[in-house]
């Protein structure tokens, strides 16, 4: 048997059940250790409530259709909401906590599937406060260079197959970088390593169509249907556009917002980042 993530202490949730985090959980046959066959989503609870679930649920379950899942008639929005706060509850974790729900098809076959019932795994870490909080330190970034992603349906998942964003964690680690940006297989911008990311140009947000390559994220949702004070749309970009813009910033649903302070040469601000920030604290928060 294979242990599951064994430095976690507390409880994990396995298909409906509660079981230590460090019990083994699966035999070498399951199907995403071998193939990387499933996906996962990465939610925030805060003060017992599960921030943009309705968006989350969303793409959990157009994942597991494009995926070609037999989805169950229980899993419904409310069913893993009410697991994902019982499971923070029996850690203790009732203030801020970040929240995977990995899902991954039934072992057996090959490359082929012997059926495509859906299995899950839930598991919750304490977060800080500060992930609350606007950076106050901008990040410095770069380009990942060995790897491109490519431009199709599977790209816009979080998939259980993910090493082009550990081999990119691993670069930016190497080069005393805070995050690194991935290029698409025509060398423009797909997303970053755990974020997708936003330019800010002559008052404009933007940022790339999901057509590029990048996680659909819930945070970059979210950001496009919001009514700012500013207009956010997608938009092709290139590394010329982010050299030229007046602010960057990355996004995901745990942190929020951060601003980027440089792209290589490419000093930036954070006036408009830091508004953006207020709202979406003073929106989805309260």
């Amino acid at each position: 048997m294979i242990k599951l993530f064994e430095v976690q202490v507390g409880f994990l949730c396995y298909n409906g059940k509660y079981i230590p985090a460090a019990d083994p959980i699966f035999t070498a046959d399951n199907r995403s250790f071998r193939y990387g066959d499933g996906f996962f989503e990465t939610l925030k609870v805060y003060q017992g409530q599960v921030l943009l679930a309705d968006l989350h649920f969303e793409r959990l379950l157009a994942t597991m259709h494009l995926l070609h899942f037999d989805i169950p008639p229980s899993f419904t929005k409310e069913f893993f909401v009410r697991q994902i706060i019982e499971l923070c509850n029996k850690n203790n974790f009732t203030d801020l906590a970040r929240v995977r729900v990995a899902v991954f098809r039934s072992d057996g076959g090959l490359y082929d599937p012997v059926n495509n019932l859906p299995n899950y795994v839930i598991q919750c870490w304490e977060l800080p406060k500060s992930v609350l909080e606007l950076n106050s330190e901008g990040l410095i970034v770069d380009i990942f260079p060995d790897v491109q992603k490519s431009c199709d349906k599977l790209s816009t998942i979080k998939s259980n197959n993910c090493l082009p964003y550990v081999m990119a964690a691993m670069y930016a680690k190497e080069n005393r970088l805070n995050e690194v940006i991935l290029l698409n297989q025509y060398g423009r911008i797909a997303d970053s390593t755990i974020a997708n990311v936003f330019i800010i140009d002559n008052g404009n947000v933007y940022t790339p169509p999901s057509t590029e390559g990048g996680v659909c994220g819930v945070m970059r949702k979210y950001l496009l249907n919001a009514d700012f004070p500013f207009p956010v749309s997608e938009k092709v970009l290139t590394i010329e556009d982010l050299e030229k813009a007046d602010e960057m910033f990355l996004s995901n649903a745990i942190y929020g917002i951060r601003w980027v302070k440089q792209f290589r040469e490419t000093i930036y601000g954070n006036a408009k980042a830091t508004i953006l920030h207020e709202l979406l604290h003073e929106n989805i928060l309260f």
